[in-house]
């Protein structure tokens, strides 16, 4: 690994740690910094998400107030987490790099898309969290079995989601929220990781690298994500996974 991957590898991963720790959206980080080290896309996503789970671990650890006020309510979200990053995982070994590989502009053009428009997003979201309608709580469940899948597969935008969910779920409790939402991708990426792992995708030296400063900056985001707004945090991302889309649609 040479010089210039290594601090490539460090500045991402740290800098992935604290945007998921703040808003999620961090993976583009992680991701984009694999690439430029020149694995292909099916290794990078492996990689990263290997890379990253850690760093959630470190944010649920700051976030463990929260956590054991509230852990019975983690429980659902919790085994909704376990099983569809398993699923997720499973998919994404499957296909492989060959099949992999189309898909990623398009993803990450979704998950860009989601960022861009979380403002409308959270503002159609609002007015149901203080709703305890059957149907609607149904749904959230939903639409967090859907993301957990798709957490398991790539990641890359599933925080906002996730969030946009819990606040449904949870009436607006943006910080219990939050903290549900770290320990739910902890659990998706950790069960993906370990079938990662097992299929023989992840580069551990990079991943190492990554790992260690993710998770450095996973725990020192938490402080940053009770006083920093979002918006500029979310404009970052935006920007990020924006110049990835077109990168992956216009390259060979």
């Amino acid at each position: 690994m040479s010089v210039t991957d290594f601090l490539l590898l460090a500045g991402g991963g740290f800098l992935a740690g604290i945007v998921n720790s703040v808003a999620g959206g961090g993976t583009f980080l992680s991701f984009a910094a694999m690439i430029a080290c020149g694995l292909n896309a099916l290794e990078a996503n492996a990689t990263s998400a290997v890379a990253i789970t850690p760093s959630n671990l470190a944010t649920v650890a700051a976030y463990r107030n929260e956590v054991k006020s509230h852990w019975r309510e983690f429980i659902p979200f919790a085994v909704i987490g376990v099983i569809g990053g398993a699923i997720g995982a499973g998919l994404l070994i499957w296909l492989g790099n060959a099949g992999f590989k189309p898909l990623v502009p398009w993803l990450l053009l979704f998950a860009t898309l989601l960022f861009a428009f979380s403002g409308p997003i959270r503002k159609f979201v609002e007015p149901w969290s203080v709703r305890a309608e059957t149907g609607v709580r149904i749904a959230a469940y939903g639409l967090m079995v859907v993301v957990s899948i798709y957490g398991g597969f790539f990641g890359a935008g599933i925080g906002f989601v996730i969030l946009a969910a819990l606040l449904i779920l949870e009436g607006g409790d943006y910080h219990k929220a939050n903290a549900i939402r770290i320990t739910i991708a902890f659990l998706i990426q950790a069960v993906a990781a370990v079938l990662l792992i097992f299929g023989g995708l992840v580069h551990w030296p990079h991943a190492i690298v990554t790992m260690i400063s993710a998770s450095v900056g996973g725990y020192c985001g938490v402080g940053w994500a009770r006083m920093l707004p979002d918006k500029i945090v979310r404009a970052v991302v935006v920007a990020i996974g924006a110049a990835l889309t077109v990168i992956f649609f216009v390259r060979p």
